[in-house]
This record gives C-alpha cells, structure tokens and sequence, in this order.
C-alpha cells in the first residue's frame, strides 16, 4: 500500500482484545512495507558500518606504502557511501509510508466503528476521549509500528558488526562484544518507570482534552450562568497538572538518554586504552585499531533506535489500549444484514413496548420519562442501546436488514444533534431521495431568520447556502441549531422519519408554523414525532402514550386530554396536589349531574 493508494478499500477487521494485539494485528497487516523498511534499513546500517573498515584499510595501506590496496580501499569507500546515501533515501521513503499507512489504517478503522455505533458512541466513551484517540493517539500508533522495521535493521547491524569485529581483531573485538550488548540493555531497568510516567502523562493529557471538549461545547450555556471562570480554572489547573507529568516523564527519558551517552563513551575509552596497549605490544596495527575504534562510533547511531523503541513502545501502548477500547465496542444488536439489501415499507412496529406508527401518518409519541423516549427513539431506528426484540417495519425486522438499508429507511434525529463546520450547502449535502428540494425543507423548518443571521455573518457569501457556519453551530442560538438540523432530516425524506423533540428549544410561535410545514411536506410518509408540546401533539393524526415501557393509551390529543389523567399530566406539566384537586372537581360534577 502506497500513500497515493489511501484510503484502504478495506481497513480489515482488527484484533481489538488489547493494545499489544492491536499493534500485532497492524504490523501483519503492514508485512510488505515492513520488510521493505528492513531492507533499505540494512542497506543504510551496513553500509554506515562498513565506513569504518574502509577508512582503517585504507590508513593501514598508506602505513604500507601500498597504492594497490589504498585504491582498493576507496573503490570500497565510494561503494559505502552510495549504500548510505540508497538506503537512508529509500529507509526515509518506507519509513514514512509505514507511518502514514498505518495511521490511515487506524482512522479509517475509527471512523467506520463511529459510523456503525452513530450516537451511541459517544454515550459509551467521553467524547475527549474518541478525540485523543482519532488524533495523536494514531500517530503515536503509526510511530511505534514503523519504528519497529527500524529497530529490527539496527539490532541485525550491531549483530553484524560486533561478528565481524571478532573475526577481524579478535582481541579488541570480544571488548566491543561484550561491552554493545551491556549498552542496549543498560536502560532496561529503566524502562518500566518511563513507561509508567508516560502512562500518567497521556492519562492526565486525555482528561485535559476531554475537560476542554466539554468546556468548549458548553460554554455558551457557562457565560450565561456565570461559570466560564470556574470551567477555566479548572482547566488551568489539569493543564498544569499535565505540564508536571510531562516534565517527570522528560526527566526519566533524559536520564535514560544520558546513559546512551556515557556509556558509549566509556566503551570508547576502555577500546583506545587496552587498543593502544595491543599497538605497543605489536599485536595489532594502526589500521586495525582505527577500525575498531571507528566501529565503535558508528555504532552509536544504530543504537539510538534501542531508546527509539523503547520511547514509542511506552508512548503507542496507552494510545493502542485506548483505540483497542474503542474498536472493541459493539451494537447492542446483530446488523450482519441476513436479508438482502432492500428498504422495505408499511407500519413501524417495537413488539418491545406495543407502539405502532401507521404508514403515512403522523405519530406523536408522549413519554413521562425524556430519557425513557431516547431509548425508544433509538430502538426504532435500529440503534438500542441494549439487546432487546428487534423493531419491525413492514413486518421485517430491522436487525436483519444490512446497516445501510436500515438506516436509508429509517432515520432519527436525536435531540441533540450536531451541525458541522462548513457551508450551509456543505451540511444539506446528505444522502437524499431528491424528492424534497432544500429551500422546501428550508421553509418547513422555518428557517428564514436562521438565513438572513448566517448572510450577515458571512461578508463574503451571496447566497445563503454559501454561508459558512461554525463548528457545531456555535454562532447559532439553540433553536436556530435545531431548526437546521430539522432541515437536513427533511431534506433526506426517509421512508420513515423519527424526531426526538425537534422544537424543544424554540418558541411556541415559530413551533406552531414548524408543526404545519413538517405535517404538510411529510404527506404521505411515516413520521415518528417524540413531544410532549401541545402544538405538536394537536397536529398529529394518532398519539401514543408510552408509561413504563409500555404503551397504554392511543387516541388524538384532545381526547387524551380529556379522558386519560396520566397523558394530561406529562403534556399540561400537572403536578399531583393539581391532579387530586382535578379528581374532586370531576367527582363533585358527576355527583351534581346524579342529583
């Protein structure tokens, strides 16, 4: 896979049981580009040893006087250098495709696990979280994974080297093959404390981010309840406590970054010392001991990738555990789509709780609890949030239908939905039926004021649907937000439309006009209204209420209003002493009417 190629037709099915099997599972996925990266890292590595043996050789044949060797050993200097220069622009190139590919791979993997759980996601795990995950925690991953090709190069090299030290200059060459394996395992020790700072660092980092999400979501709603100084308090004070994990995970890995350094150089020491020793006793020549302590040098760069490894080992395993947790969540239910790809018609029914929403009429919903009705809500859609009896539409069940069937026919509109930064064209650029055009949808959800307020806040736009609107509509008041969002599912004009309370937060004028535009475009199309307003509820053709998971009264508002205590209740906001009090008149009147 080559970086033109992206994204994966595929990404694949990932082994999510841990971080260390999701690593596993991403490096097998990647094999060819690995060994590629091995290849060329050898190439560079051996190439950058040999350097050395070349640069001895040709010292030893001026000591000689031998121009024969000395040309033999710049043939062989040219060879290395252009190894060097091959392998590291080839090394650099795999390297980085390596990283880029695998954190593709990851996104794209994320990306479909959000598209398959939609807004249960972000009710199983914290928002910041799905945040650090999609961010640095896929370059952390993409890092450790094209690192490791990297590493594997280097480690095979000083195997290599510290061999042919040995059969070149035995004597010297045994202090070389001893002292190189005490330098890659000198940081071990050290190791699972960085690992576990860096743990920390990244653990306090993800609840800072989360905090900030939260903050920034919430903070026109803070400004206008005084608490934006309380939320950035505590902002500062998680942003200084990540600022000390990030200092204590620093100080660990400079210590471990100073003893590459020391000890390297120690080695240094010990070779020239006993090497001059050799020289002077006549078992070695000048050449031989200029190789080997040349070797020695060069060898400290493909030991830094020990420290490499190990620091993104210990910076991937909390980002991978993080991304297994997410790639490891489920659907409450089976949509493998045991049927074939069809969008089938008829009534909307959830055996669950007896609820059935005729097709092509208008259904208002009526629930005491407002999160009991967002789990209904979500059930109809095919989205539980827990495994209960599949909801039927038309008689087939929804679990069975493919996800994107489902989905195309059955669409819900969760009470908080959420705009996109872009243009207005950008975010009424959704899967539709192209029978509903985007001013008519516009104009149902009574959205003429939210127009001219996008106009004027966009200097360079002409037409509405050029006007830009910012991340999650922040500009926008709430009902302003909620109005588009009603557009846009309008504008979809699914078979079945499924709304959770699309006029909660506007006023009861605009909410009256909106009743009407949407029972008009809706003509002939199941829609699911879940309200407990008035003004909706007197438009509806059939409302349901649903008390306890279970629908117990069916009939049209006024009747319901009239005839059923518990439905008046919820819709009137009666408390119980108003509801008592009610009783006695009613009683007081029938007595009357008997006397």
């Amino acid at each position: 896979m080559q970086i033109q190629d992206l994204p994966y037709p595929d990404p694949g099915v990932p082994d999510a049981r841990s971080g260390p099997r999701f690593l596993r599972w991403l490096f097998r996925n990647q094999l060819g580009g690995q060994v590629k990266s091995l290849a060329w890292g050898l190439l560079h590595f051996v190439s950058v040893s040999a350097l050395p043996f070349c640069v001895g050789l040709a010292i030893q044949a001026v000591v000689d006087r031998s121009g024969t060797r000395l040309a033999l050993a710049g043939g062989l200097l040219a060879l290395a250098c252009a190894g060097n220069a091959i392998g590291d622009t080839f090394l650099h190139r795999t390297a980085v495709t390596n990283w880029i590919t695998a954190a593709a791979r990851v996104q794209q993997l994320l990306a479909r696990k959000a598209s398959v759980l939609g807004s249960a996601l972000t009710r199983r795990v914290a928002a910041g979280e799905v945040v650090a995950v999609s961010t640095g925690d896929v370059e952390k991953i993409g890092w450790f994974v094209e690192a490791v090709s990297r590493f594997t190069a280097a480690a095979v090299t000083v195997v290599l080297v510290c061999v042919a030290l040995v059969v070149y200059q035995p004597a010297l060459g045994v202090v070389v093959a001893v002292g190189l394996p005490v330098l890659a395992i000198a940081v071990l020790p050290l190791l699972p404390r960085a690992t576990r700072r860096a743990d920390i660092q990244r653990e306090k980092a993800g609840r800072a981010t989360e905090l900030a999400s939260d903050t920034v979501a919430g903070l026109r709603v803070l400004r206008g309840i005084g608490g934006e100084e309380l939320f950035l308090d505590r902002y500062r004070s998680a942003s200084q406590e990540v600022r000390h994990a990030a200092v204590r995970s620093a100080r660990m890995w400079s210590l471990i970054s100073a003893i590459q350094v020391l000890l390297p150089g120690l080695l240094l020491i010990a070779v020239v010392w006993y090497g001059v020793h050799l020289a002077r006793q006549g078992r070695i020549t000048v050449g031989e001991l200029v190789t080997v302590y040349s070797s020695v040098m060069v060898l400290t760069y493909p030991l830094r990738h020990f420290e490499e490894i190990a620091m993104a080992y210990s910076f991937s395993r909390p980002s991978a555990r993080r991304a297994a947790r997410v790639l490891s969540l489920e659907r409450a239910t089976d949509t493998g789509g045991s049927r074939a790809a069809e969008v089938p018609t008829g009534d909307l029914y959830d055996p669950a709780t007896g609820l059935l929403a005729p097709v092509g009429r208008f259904t208002a919903v009526v629930c005491g609890d407002p999160d009991a009705a967002g789990r209904l809500a979500e059930r109809l859609g095919g989205h539980p949030a827990e495994e209960s009896t599949s909801v039927l539409l038309g008689g087939v069940p929804l679990d069975e239908l493919p996800l994107d069937s489902a989905r195309t026919a059955v669409l819900v509109q969760d009470k908080d939905p959420v705009l996109l930064s872009g243009s207005l064209r950008e975010l009424l650029d959704v899967p539709a039926s192209g029978d509903v055009a985007a001013e008519r949808a516009l104009a149902a959800a009574q959205c003429e004021d939210v127009l001219t307020a996008l106009l004027q806040g966009s200097l360079d736009a002409q037409d509405p649907l050029d006007a830009r609107i910012t991340e999650r509509g922040r500009s926008l008041s709430g009902g302003q937000r909620q109005r588009l969002a009603l557009a846009r599912s309008l504008l979809t004009d699914p078979e079945v439309l499924v709304l959770d309370e699309p006029t909660s937060a506007v006023d009861s004028h605009t909410e009256a006009r909106i009743a009407t535009g949407v029972k008009e475009l809706r003509e002939g199309r199941t829609t699911v209204v879940f309200t407990s307003s008035p003004l909706l509820l007197d438009h509806a053709d059939r409302v349901v209420l649903v008390h306890e998971d279970e629908v117990t009264a069916v009939g049209v508002h006024r009747e319901l209003l009239v005839k059923e205590p518990r439905y008046r209740a919820v819709v009137t906001r009666e408390t119980d002493d108003e509801a008592a009090l009610n009783d006695v008149w009613e009683e007081l009147e029938e007595i009357e009417e008997t006397a």
